[in-house]
């Protein structure tokens, strides 16, 4: 923070580099860390097929489709007159979403119990969701810890893409018609993408890390990676980790269209807009660690796929397999013309000879529940994790006529396909050339 000779504080912005560093430095090098394996203990979600991780794997696995088209009241512009809901919702060029299922039964998100009641003022959508998703996998690990020593021994690390844009929105409308008083003493807390994992952490009183990665849509594969390698140095036991997002609104879903990234062609036919690896493909429907960069283009990742490649080859060698030992793949793909050839081609330059045999098995779950930005690389992770578990590599819905890059086979799954999974790869990249892949291996 500096002063002006105007006596006006600024805020600045300091940037550190880091990098290995050899010398005959005064101190000593700290004590050496051993490496810690790291274990998936319970697992909880909220998507477009469900509240749940029973339900939402069923429906995956039974190729179901949580893609709708949208309404006016999902805009969520009820401060808005009809007048203008009515105008925006037309301006949309885009009109389908992957939207979770609202409601009291056990496969829904109960909004009266995450969302409205009084001790949630302070809570968005995207924070309940967490809130959800925290609860079901903490009681899938069995884990409730009382102890002090235990709660100081785990973290969170839940990040998110966006936050809360429907907030934002309602708060610019107050100042166009001079009512700021009216604003929301809660406005910033609902906002801060951290308050997600602020507040799983406080509902818990886990008191170590407090970590919130925001790295577009490589948000969630990132807050695992980073948790495990809190694990892994040491600074915790236990993480809660994962992606959250509640981008279905009037102002995120416009700037969504206005980047051209969203599919158009299908608002007549939802449940077949998310088409990732086929030649129809028109744009994405909302919604262990290796880690690479394009270096490239803001939203466009390098032509010869080399963040992905060097994602996915990182992750290979700090888990110490090789190519042929990984048996599925949930790829990025989020059914855009440029990503998903590109992935496709650094799959296949990587794999080589294990994708050409077929032993390879590949595909994006994200036509059955779109794009879920900031969480969709934790549900995908689930997703990878549960391939593992139950034998079933999930199918890529909407899959009927395959990018010309793949031949022989090298193809995606159409049909979810019974299978040992001893190992599994989860793809994620996100705006600005951020990159990530998760390796889960099945316990010997």
């Amino acid at each position: 923070m500096a002063v002006t000779k105007h006596n006006t504080k600024r805020l600045m912005t300091s940037i550190i580099q880091f990098s290995r560093f050899f010398s005959s430095a005064p101190f000593d090098p700290p004590p050496p860390i051993a490496p810690r394996r790291v274990v998936v203990t319970g697992l909880g979600m909220v998507t477009p097929l469900g509240c749940g991780v029973e339900v939402t794997w069923k429906r995956l696995i039974e190729g179901e489709c949580g893609i709708r088209a949208i309404t006016i009241e999902d805009l969520k512009m009820n401060g808005f007159d009809r007048e203008t809901q009515l105008h925006t919702f037309d301006q949309l060029t885009s009109k389908v979403a992957g939207i979770v299922p609202c409601g009291s039964n056990p496969s829904e998100f109960n909004e009266e119990l995450w969302l409205n009641s009084k001790e949630h003022r302070s809570i968005a959508r995207f924070i309940g969701y967490a809130l959800c998703a925290a609860d079901e996998a903490l009681r899938d690990a069995n884990y409730m810890p009382t102890r002090q020593d235990e709660k100081e021994r785990t973290g969170v690390s839940i990040g998110a893409g966006t936050g809360s844009i429907s907030d934002i929105l309602d708060a610019s409308k107050m100042i166009c018609e001079k009512k700021l008083r009216r604003l929301s003493p809660f406005f910033i807390p609902r906002i801060l993408i951290n308050m997600a994992s602020g507040h799983v952490s406080m509902k818990y009183g886990f008191q170590g890390p407090n970590h919130a990665a925001v790295t577009a849509c490589a948000t969630g594969a990132h807050s695992i990676g980073d948790a495990a390698r809190m694990i892994q140095f040491g600074d915790a036991d236990v993480m809660v980790a994962g992606g959250t997002e509640a981008s279905i609104d009037a102002l995120s879903i416009a700037g969504f269209c206005r980047s051209r990234a969203l599919t158009t062609k299908y608002n007549a036919a939802p449940e077949e807009a998310s088409k990732p690896f086929d030649c129809a493909r028109d744009g994405f429907v909302f919604w262990r660690p290796g880690f690479g960069g394009d270096a490239y283009h803001i939203t466009q990742p390098h032509g010869d796929g080399r963040g992905a490649i060097l994602a996915m080859t990182r992750a290979l060698e700090q888990s110490g397999l090789n190519p042929n030992q990984v048996d599925y793949i949930n790829a990025h793909a989020t059914s855009t013309p440029l990503g998903d050839a590109i992935e496709a081609k650094a799959i296949q330059s990587l794999f080589c000879s294990h994708a050409a045999s077929g032993a390879l098995a590949l595909s994006s779950t994200k036509g059955a529940i779109g794009h879920l930005l900031g969480a969709a690389g934790a549900v995908e992770a689930l997703f990878s994790i549960l391939a593992i578990h139950h034998g079933i590599a999930p199918l890529t819905l909407n899959l009927s006529k395959p990018d010309p890059i793949f031949n022989g086979d090298f193809m995606p799954l159409s049909a979810s396909k019974k299978m040992t999974v001893k190992a599994a790869m989860s793809n994620s990249f996100g705006f600005g050339g951020t990159n990530a892949s998760l390796l889960f291996a099945a316990l010997d």
